[in-house]
């Protein structure tokens, strides 16, 4: 594959805020399903534990293969508009409609209720995926400096909790004042209103970006780039930091709800507020770390604050007794706030290791190395939704009622505990991990020298 570049690889600020809202428009389905879905099935929709926790892995597996198949047509379609906001254009429509679907609850019996949150579920995810692999593969068509798509990743995640934050301010006071009584009535309403503005915003985002390096794609095998891939001893270490982190993120994320509900004894009202102080310290999370990392090495920064959260989500656990909300909202906060930190560094990062296994093989794969990664974090949400079901199973949670010593405490550990060791695991991961600005320099000296980068 080689790269032509067309004009300055310099960002304008209404680009980056374009790019950035796409990934709102996308966390209306991101946010929803970490923080509202696993409540939303259990307690309004009326699904047993059990039946979730198989819900969740097999529509993720569906999904991975989704994403597999969606990096191979991007690196083989590309228009007038591109490669990648062609997508966003013909797939924002059916993805809202696919969301508002996933938030009615039809009055069916039990069975016929599962069948259809099956179907809608899995049409989501397709459709997810549709709009989903373009995204994340766009940056990589905006720009090739890599200050420049750290920087945009800034003002994406930035907004990506913007999107986190309505979702969580929103949809809860919304579903309570038009639901009038009939919650599963209220998230309808109110997951409509979501879906509207995610495709706003893809429009929004496909008509404020600029396609300017041009990656002319020679055809590989499947089994060729799966061994290409293979080889990229960076990729790879970026999956597994994938996998291990979206563990962490959807296990708390999921949990969240409980947790401010049943152990800490909140009101509606002050569960969204619970829920949004989290998504607010992310939001400073993105601004903090653009700022630290033009002076500090992003890799030390991503590398320490997961450890950090590990040590953090085990004082949560110790200092916070049942009720103890202030308390609560302070070390969550705090947790919010270290634990994205990262987030740019990672996004960008996976660029940049594109551009590394290149050199070190002479070939570049593209689609299959962002939809490995959409794989990746995948099968990291399987893994943590059938943990979470299985996991309020045993705990022996039951919707709508008080719940048990043992019941609060497990949804306690699901808070803290089980998902900072997943976030210990990522930050020792990425001790291996050795693409700091100063190496992808060289990389990409390398590449001129080869003959594969933009000059």
């Amino acid at each position: 594959m080689n790269t032509l570049a067309k004009n300055s690889q310099k960002l304008s600020t209404l680009e980056k805020v374009g790019f950035g809202t796409g990934d709102m428009a996308l966390n209306v389905v991101i946010s929803s399903m970490m923080l509202l879905i696993t409540f939303f099935y259990t307690d309004i929709y009326g699904l047993r534990t059990e039946h979730l926790a198989l819900l969740f892995v097999v529509v993720k597996v569906i999904g991975a293969v989704a994403d597999l198949a969606m990096g191979q047509v991007t690196d083989r379609f590309t228009s007038r508009l591109g490669r990648y906001r062609p997508w966003l254009l013909w797939l924002c429509v059916p993805y809202g409609v696919s969301v508002f679907f996933v938030f009615t609850t039809p009055a069916w019996g039990y069975d016929a209720k599962l069948v259809w949150a099956y179907g809608t579920y899995i049409l989501m995810t397709l459709m997810t995926a549709g709009v989903g692999i373009p995204y994340i593969s766009l940056i990589s068509g905006l720009t090739s400096d890599p200050q420049e798509r750290l920087s945009a990743n800034g003002y994406r995640l930035f907004f990506a909790k913007i999107g986190a934050f309505m979702v969580t301010i929103i949809v809860p006071l919304l579903a309570e004042e038009w639901g009038k009584g009939s919650a599963a009535a209220g998230y309808q309403a109110a997951m409509a209103v979501m879906a509207v503005m995610g495709v706003a915003l893809f429009l929004f985002c496909v008509f404020s970006t600029t396609e300017r390096v041009i990656h002319v794609v020679e055809r590989q095998s499947l089994l060729e780039q799966f061994t290409l891939l293979m080889r990229n001893d960076q990729w790879l270490i970026l999956c597994g930091v994938c996998v291990t982190g979206t563990i962490g993120y959807v296990v708390r994320g999921s949990v969240a709800i409980y947790y401010a509900t049943y152990y800490l004894g909140l009101g509606p009202k002050m569960v969204s507020a619970f829920l949004s102080a989290g998504v607010a310290a992310a939001i400073l999370s993105m601004v903090a770390s653009t700022w630290i990392t033009k002076s500090y090495c992003k890799v030390k920064l991503f590398r320490y604050t997961q450890l950090g959260v590990a040590l953090i989500s085990v004082l949560m656990y110790v200092a916070i007794k049942p009720g103890d909300a202030v308390l609560a909202f302070i070390l969550y906060f705090a947790l919010s706030f270290v634990v994205d930190l990262h987030a740019p560094v990672f996004w960008s990062a996976i660029a940049e290791t594109i551009d590394y296994g290149q050199v070190k093989t002479g070939k570049r794969v593209s689609g299959f190395a962002f939809g490995g990664i959409s794989v990746c974090q995948k099968a990291g949400m399987a893994v943590a939704g059938g943990m979470v079901g299985l996991l309020l199973t045993y705990f022996q949670y039951v919707p709508n009622q008080a719940q048990t010593p043992l019941a609060l405490s497990g949804i306690a550990l699901m808070l803290t505990v089980i998902p900072g060791f997943f976030h210990f695991l990522m930050g020792a991961l990425m001790f291996k991990y050795r693409i700091t600005d100063s190496y992808y320099g060289d990389v990409k000296s390398d590449m001129r020298k080869l003959g594969f980068a933009a000059t």
